[in-house]
């Protein structure tokens, strides 16, 4: 299915049905798609109707030289949310998606009935040119997806999700520069003024082997209005591959909570 974002870009969504109950819609992280969240729609459908789509420039959405800023993918997502009627949504974002969750709720809240957010801080130093430089050594192309998990690890099966097959082997759906261009809008930020507008229950979960800066999603908790923390044990940064049973004993109750 295809839904009209800002400026008519085409998104790809992806509606997985469900049982009647609030609509849930799932937002990826960066390099991610909507099948990224293949587990979590088999449980989610049992509480509401489940959508996902591939942000612009992922997976089959389109992929226009721009814009790649805030604006643009809080208005994808509310373009999806009223396209398909799903108002007011359960949003569950990780990464990136729990950026424009966030940015959602506090922007639209006759759209949102309450947020989760997937190890993301509101509170980021400067790491584009990190981002720049380990994009750059990727060994493209893969010669097949068994390479790919051996080069990312532990992240290595959710790579090969964001992966496409050509004549040469696999390479990113995303481009370089269009994952760089998404990330610099929250890159060296502080955000955290930003959540006092979010007025609906919101979930902050981390992961407790991840990367990031857990003591500032702590800290997001107690600024939320009506904000909890959670850390899922044996999770990195993508906590609901990582330990989706974790996940799912955080998020499952949160959201029959918003039913």
């Amino acid at each position: 299915m295809i839904v009209a974002g800002v400026d008519g870009v085409p998104l790809a969504v992806t509606d997985s049905g469900g049982a009647g109950g609030p609509g849930v819609l799932l937002l990826h992280g960066l390099m991610g798609r909507a099948s990224t969240w293949w587990a979590d729609t088999r449980w989610l459908r049992e509480l509401g109707r489940v959508v996902a789509y591939d942000a612009r420039g992922h997976g089959h959405s389109g992929a226009p030289d721009g814009p790649y800023d805030r604006d643009a993918f809080v208005g994808d997502a509310a373009a999806v949310i009223r396209a398909l009627d799903l108002a007011p949504a359960v949003v569950i974002g990780h990464s990136m998606g729990g950026v424009t969750a966030w940015q959602l709720a506090g922007r639209h809240p006759e759209l949102v009935r309450g947020i989760v957010i997937g190890d993301m801080a509101a509170r980021t130093g400067p790491s584009q040119g990190w981002w720049r430089s380990w994009i750059a050594d990727w060994p493209l192309p893969y010669p097949s997806l068994a390479a790919v998990r051996a080069y990312h690890g532990r992240d290595g099966d959710y790579f090969t999700e964001v992966m496409a097959e050509g004549p040469d082997g696999y390479r990113p759906l995303s481009r370089p520069e269009v994952l760089l261009a998404a990330r610099e809008h929250w890159d060296d930020r502080d955000m955290m003024a930003e959540l006092d507008l979010v007025r609906c229950p919101a979930l902050v979960v981390g992961g407790a082997e991840t990367d990031g800066d857990l003591a500032t999603m702590r800290e997001m908790a107690g600024r939320l209005a009506h904000g909890s923390y959670v850390e899922v044990p044996g999770a990195g940064h993508v906590v609901h591959w990582d330990n989706p049973a974790g996940w799912r004993a955080v998020v499952e109750p949160f959201v029959r909570a918003l039913g």
